[in-house]
């Protein structure tokens, strides 16, 4: 796994070894990032530069990373396995981001208020098949952790519904992987 573009490129992130199975750390394959973020980047309004990102299940932080790297403001990275947490805070360290990162060791479903400025962008990818997606987008909007009008990018292995305060955006499918975009609702409280 490496850094597809910007101040990073080429940046070699730490390799998952083993990983831990039984959280399903699967990080998100460089191409399928390389294709999303080029999709990202011809969107008119350029989600990624100056953006406040929230990675939720966020692994290895390589989507997290990615943005920082290509501009993003902060990364905000919520992570609660063992093996994930050492992969994650190695690869912060290595692309130099401490200053721009954050990891909060939660469950991303059961998110503390935010305390801080909320995320205009959105990465989501948790354990395909769980259900956990929609739990995690709803403890994040209930915490203030989702701007409204924030695009949400979430992988998962088949199609996503727009759960409440949500609204769709678009859908890719890289292999089989699906990438459902959503846009976070002006009022809070649709």
């Amino acid at each position: 796994m490496r850094i597809i573009a910007g101040t990073r490129k080429g940046l070699q992130l730490a390799a998952l070894g083993k990983g831990d199975p039984a959280a399903h750390l699967r990080p998100t394959p460089d191409r399928v990032r390389e294709s999303l973020f080029s999709a990202l980047a011809s969107r008119p309004d350029d989600p990624v530069t100056g953006a406040h990102v929230l990675d939720l299940f966020a692994g290895t932080g390589a989507l997290g990373l990615e943005a920082l790297s290509r501009g993003a403001a902060h990364a905000t990275f919520v992570e609660n396995g063992r093996a994930a947490l050492r992969l994650l805070t190695d690869n912060i360290a290595r692309a130099d981001a401490t200053a721009a990162a954050r990891i909060v060791t939660r469950d991303a479903a059961r998110l503390p208020p935010c305390g801080g400025p909320p995320a205009s962008l959105v990465f989501l990818d948790p354990p395909y098949g769980k259900n956990l997606g929609a739990r995690a987008l709803a403890a994040a909007r209930a915490g203030g952790w989702i701007a409204p009008g924030a695009l949400v990018v979430w992988e998962e292995a088949s199609p996503q519904d727009a759960p409440a305060g949500f609204a769709p955006d678009s859908l890719r499918r890289y292999g089989t992987t699906h990438v459902t975009l959503l846009t976070a609702a002006a009022d809070p409280e649709l």
